[in-house]
Order: C-alpha cells, then structure tokens, then sequence
C-alpha cells in the first residue's frame, strides 16, 4: 500500500483563509486527491527516489487556481496557495 498523501502547508487556515467559495474548496481537496493516486503510480518507492522533486506547480479548476508542491522523498504533496475567483 502507498504511503503517499497530502496536506495543506503550512495549514489549513493559512492556505485558504475565510473563502467562502467551500465548493471550490471541495474541488480542490478532490483534485488533489487525483494527484496523490498519479504521484503513487509514477513513483512507486518514493522514499528511496533520488531524483529532482518536481517542485511548485499549479493547477486551474473551474472556480479559481491552486499551487502545490510535490516532495517525493516525502511522499507528500503540500497545497500551498488556494486562489479561487471572485464570487
């Protein structure tokens, strides 16, 4: 069983404030949750990668943008910056 998952960096409240906008919110966390399963298939021993991370990346939902940051050796990916557009 994979080990990977993800979390939000530093938490929760820092990453997405008070939005209002909790759908995008749920959108995110489910998009995310996406991630972790392909970040799992493509590195299948994470711990023991030696490689480059690929670093900070975004993704553009419907309801505004995310970035995160996969830590492979960690197994991890951190959301670090939730922007949802204007109601």
């Amino acid at each position: 069983m994979s080990d990977w998952g993800w979390e939000y960096d530093p938490d929760a409240h820092h990453v997405i404030g008070d939005t209002p906008n909790l759908s995008f919110v749920a959108q995110v966390e489910e998009r995310v949750e996406e991630l972790v399963r392909a970040a799992a298939a493509l590195y299948l021993n994470g711990c023991a990668f030696e490689g480059r991370s690929p670093g900070v990346q975004e993704e553009v939902l419907s309801g505004g943008m995310f970035h995160y940051l996969t830590v492979v050796r960690n197994q991890r990916i951190y959301v670090v910056k939730v922007i949802p557009w204007p109601l």
